[in-house]
């Protein structure tokens, strides 16, 4: 096992929690008994104890105190309640991370004081270890701290650093973005099916085609642009749905969801 603080504390036991704390045990950055949950459901707490035999309780200050790195991932709505809770123990924290769509890092700074702090916006592929993080750092966070999270996010996919200002840029793009990409993967295999195909194997001919391009991008950097017209053969199939797709209007269609999301996520941001 990798170097790692003696204990972390994750404030609420969700999706995004729990698919943080397996990733840091299965790649063996922590133990289980370095890892203590809290949450407001108990039946949560016992199946996050079951699965992972990571320590839950229902005393959010008591995994702050206990925690040299402390994870915030509870609801949005209840921070200023949870941070009020974290306040009285009076505790000086090493490192809070905070994964709360929405709360900036003043707000942060508001209620955690000169505690170094860092905003992390994760995404859903967290769950299979394929996620995007941007990491944005607070005001007392330093070389060091940003090194930790940064070892800690790469556990569940790829990290980036950003200035806050892009948080919600990123937000509209990875956040929001499994989803688009969920609805094109839905619409190929639909296709699939109206010209014939068995739905299943729609769904998994439009899948691997889908990762099989993702995989081809990423590995031999060519440009999109460019691999398109590899594939357009002149006055062959491929141009002719290229064609159908322009005229549909899929590119601007994507392009104006990142920014409707983005947008989005600035009045939610200041609706807090």
């Amino acid at each position: 096992m990798q170097d790692s603080p003696d204990q972390l504390g994750i404030i609420g036991g969700g999706v995004m929690a729990e698919s943080i704390l397996s990733r840091l045990l299965s790649q063996g950055l922590y133990r289980s008994d370095q890892i203590l949950v809290s949450d407001v459901s108990a039946e949560r707490l016992q199946y996050l104890a079951d699965h992972y035999q990571v320590r839950g309780v229902a005393d959010n200050p008591l995994v702050a105190i206990s925690s040299s790195i402390l994870i915030l991932a509870i609801k949005p709505q209840v921070f200023d309640q949870v941070a009020a809770q974290l306040r009285a123990t009076t505790h000086a924290f090493p490192l809070v991370i905070s994964i709360l769509a929405g709360v900036s890092l003043a707000r942060l700074e508001t209620a955690f004081g000169d505690t170094p702090l860092v905003r992390v916006m994760p995404n859903t592929p967290a769950q299979v270890g394929a996620a995007m993080t941007a990491i944005a750092l607070g005001k007392q966070a330093k070389v060091h701290h940003q090194e930790q999270v940064q070892q800690l996010f790469t556990a569940i996919g790829e990290v980036v650093t950003v200035p806050e200002s892009l948080m919600d840029a990123v937000t509209g793009l990875s956040g929001s973005g499994p989803a688009f990409v969920a609805m094109v993967l839905e619409a190929l295999a639909d296709g699939g099916v109206a010209v014939g195909l068995p739905r299943s194997m729609a769904a998994q001919l439009a899948l691997q085609t889908l990762l099989g391009t993702a995989l081809l991008v990423r590995e031999t950097g060519i440009h999109p642009a460019q691999l398109k017209d590899q594939v357009t053969s002149p006055g062959g199939t491929t141009i002719a749905g290229v064609a159908a797709l322009e005229k549909a209007g899929l590119r601007g269609a994507l392009m104006d969801a990142v920014q409707a999301a983005y947008q989005r996520s600035q009045q939610l941001g200041a609706d807090r």
